[in-house]
This record gives structure tokens, C-alpha cells and sequence, in this order.
């Protein structure tokens, strides 16, 4: 077996990954999506490959790169609709709506003035979050009608077409944390709560992350979430609400968890290597 990686920046993540294989005596190759050069006529190259493991940092060009591989021919991880999928939170929030996916309201418009309307009736504290954006970039608190407009406008006057797609959820209230899954295949191998002061909980932002127990419950709602967006190697954010337990918030494509091996004690990039390999 011959695997690529492709990848911006060889992180952590990718290091944890590299040495995963390697233990698996599998070849695997480094690519730097900031070199790399596509000929649509000409891609037999990649043909040498039996998969193709995709760690771009840019949602747009993890989603050309496997779409290249596509017409290449070559097995792909995660494959371009998973990307799509989990990279657009109107299309995941479409896809668990349609599974029966237990997961927060959304109200969505497309100008300034449908906005505030949609916010209005929506309720404050509201959140507002671009359609398409990771690491809780963008994402922005309403507590009242000021601040609603401010924003809006803000947004209209700056931002690109994609700042104009407004994206509205209540704000939960969620006991400090949220939870992170992580599925691979057909299984949560493990999940971390992340617990911060600061109403947005990520570990990128200054989240601490402990280990959360897969309960039956949580592997249930993990596992459905993960085939609602098409399945493969993704990691699921929830909210416990407190009334209607646990309700999927977004879902990651290109998860990282250097953080969470030595928070749960499990070997990720180890569970990631041998899914891989067993496809």
C-alpha cells in the first residue's frame, strides 16, 4: 500500500499521522498544497497511490484537491462531498435536519433587512456565524437589537458574498463546555470536553480539553451525524441543552486532535491509520 498526504503546513496533526503509518509499515508521501501544480489532462501520476489523505488547512482547496483525485481515479480521505458537506454549516445543517439528527434551529436570510427580521424572530442572545469558516472565526453573539444591526451592516458594507449569507441559531445554553467526538468509520473512539469561561468553548480560542466518556447516547448521535455528511474520518461538535440533551452544533472534516490523545488516553491517529488501511 502507498498512501499521499497532502497538507499545508506539516502540524502536529500531521507528524502524529506520518509516524502512525510508518508503524504500519505503510509508504506514505508529503505533499505541500502550496507547490502543488494539476494538469486535468495529465494525472496518471497520482495513479500510484492507493489513497490520497487530505490535511489542507484552505476548506476551498481540500475541496478541489479531492475533486482532482477524483478524476484521477484515486481513493481519497475524506472524499470532496464529506468536504463540501461538513465545510458549508448550511449543508450540514441541511443534512442533519433531513437524518432526523437531533441539532440546533437555524434561520437563514440574505440581506441586511431579512436579517434583522430573521434575528428579530429568532430571539436575543442569537448567534450569527458565516456559513463557511472554522476555529470560531466570524462567529459573533446578538444580545439585542443594537447589536444586531451593527453587525449586520457591518457585514454588508465589508464583507464578501459569502458574509452576506446570514446564518442565525439561538444561543444554547450549554453548562461551560461543549463536547468533540471523534468518528472513525462507524465507531466514536473517543470524545474531550472542552470547558472554557468564554461563551465560545474551542481549544484553538483557549478551550482546556478533558476527557467525556462515550456513552451509548454519544456514540449514537456521533455516528449518525458522521453518515448524514457522508461518512469517513470526521469529529462532531455537541451541545448538552438542557432540554433536549445532546444536539449537534457543527461537524469537522479536517479535525485536529493533538490536544485530545493525551486528554482521553487514546491513540487517534492510530484508530485514523488503520480505518485507512483496512479500506
Amino acid at each position: 500500500m502507498k498512501v499521499a498526504l497532502i497538507c499545508s503546513l506539516v502540524r502536529p496533526e500531521e507528524k502524529l499521522l506520518i509516524e502512525a503509518f510508518q508503524k504500519q509499515n505503510v509508504p506514505v508521501e508529503v505533499y505541500d498544497d502550496r507547490q502543488l501544480v494539476f494538469n486535468l489532462e495529465k494525472l496518471d501520476f497520482w495513479k500510484q497511490y492507493d489513497v490520497v489523505v487530505e490535511r489542507c488547512v484552505s476548506q476551498s482547496r481540500a475541496q478541489y484537491v479531492q475533486r482532482i483525485m477524483r478524476l484521477a481515479g484515486v481513493r481519497t480521505v475524506n472524499n470532496y462531498e464529506v468536504i463540501e458537506n461538513c465545510g458549508d454549516k448550511f449543508i450540514t445543517s441541511q443534512l442533519l435536519f433531513q437524518h432526523g439528527v437531533p441539532t440546533a434551529p437555524v434561520m437563514m436570510a440574505f440581506t441586511p433587512e431579512s436579517a434583522l427580521k430573521a434575528i428579530e424572530e429568532m430571539g436575543y442572545p442569537c448567534v450569527l456565524k458565516p456559513v463557511v469558516g472554522s476555529w470560531g472565526r466570524g462567529v459573533v453573539r446578538v444580545n439585542d437589537r443594537d447589536a444586531a444591526e451593527a453587525v449586520v451592516n457591518l457585514r454588508d458594507e465589508l464583507g464578501g458574498y459569502q458574509q452576506h449569507i446570514y446564518y442565525i441559531q439561538p444561543l444554547i445554553k450549554k453548562p461551560g463546555r461543549d463536547i468533540r467526538s471523534f468518528v472513525v468509520g462507524d465507531q466514536t473512539i473517543a470524545a474531550i470536553y472542552r470547558t472554557s469561561a468564554h461563551w465560545i468553548t474551542n481549544t484553538h480560542l483557549g478551550g482546556k480539553a478533558s476527557n467525556c466518556p462515550v456513552t451509548a447516547e454519544l456514540n449514537q448521535i456521533s455516528v449518525a451525524t458522521a453518515k448524514a455528511v457522508g461518512g469517513g474520518i470526521v469529529a462532531v461538535d455537541l451541545f448538552e441543552d438542557p432540554e433536549r440533551g445532546l444536539i449537534v452544533n457543527e461537524v469537522n472534516h479536517t479535525m485536529e486532535f493533538r490536544n485530545s490523545v493525551p486528554a482521553t488516553g487514546v491513540d487517534i491517529p492510530a484508530k485514523m491509520v488503520e480505518w485507512i488501511v483496512g479500506k
